[in-house]
């Protein structure tokens, strides 16, 4: 009888870890570096290869980083909406150029607009190593501090701008 009971009870174990496992959201990964200081970086500027921007440059404000890139699917799904966001004036929004190349950024945006308040890029991808990018878009919510207070994986959509990152945006402008 328990030469029966013991596979049986195994099964019923893996079944479970199964159900477990395909109910779980694939987008919803926890960072690491949420409530972290963001990486520090200084790279060229997109449109102005001469000029740099650093992660120090935007201390003392609420600002999103959104790693994109020309050759990005998904990119183009959300893309619109961070235009709308950018026209609004809500937040400032920096883009990531993640391996890339210059000209195909550059002719990206001026196809489909430019949301970012300055865009700079990534060809190795060794700053969207540092900060956990494992694919193209994720955009960054980061506080006055510098620290990296929440993460999106995958595209922005309406839900996520309106029911977490806008929220965190406004909560975090009211903070000192």
């Amino acid at each position: 009888m328990t030469r029966f009971l013991l596979p049986l009870g195994i099964f019923v174990v893996l079944v479970g870890f199964l159900l477990v496992g395909l109910n779980l959201n694939p987008r919803q990964v926890p960072s690491p570096l949420i409530g972290k200081p963001a990486p520090e970086f200084q790279l060229q500027q997109l449109h102005q290869a001469e000029q740099t921007l650093t992660s120090k440059d935007n201390l003392g404000k609420v600002w999103l980083l959104n790693v994109w890139a020309s050759w990005c699917v998904s990119c183009r799904e959300e893309h619109p909406l961070l235009v709308e966001l950018a026209k609004s004036g809500i937040v400032p929004v920096y883009g990531l150029n993640y391996k890339d190349q210059r000209d195909d950024a550059l002719r990206w945006l001026k196809q489909f607009g430019d949301p970012y308040t300055v865009s700079i890029v990534d060809p190795e991808g060794r700053t969207g190593i540092d900060y956990g990018v494992y694919g193209v878009p994720e955009t960054y919510v980061i506080d006055k501090k510098g620290v990296i207070r929440y993460k999106q994986i995958g595209p922005v959509t309406v839900e996520a701008l309106q029911t977490k990152i806008l929220p965190l945006v406004k909560e975090l402008e009211l903070q000192g």
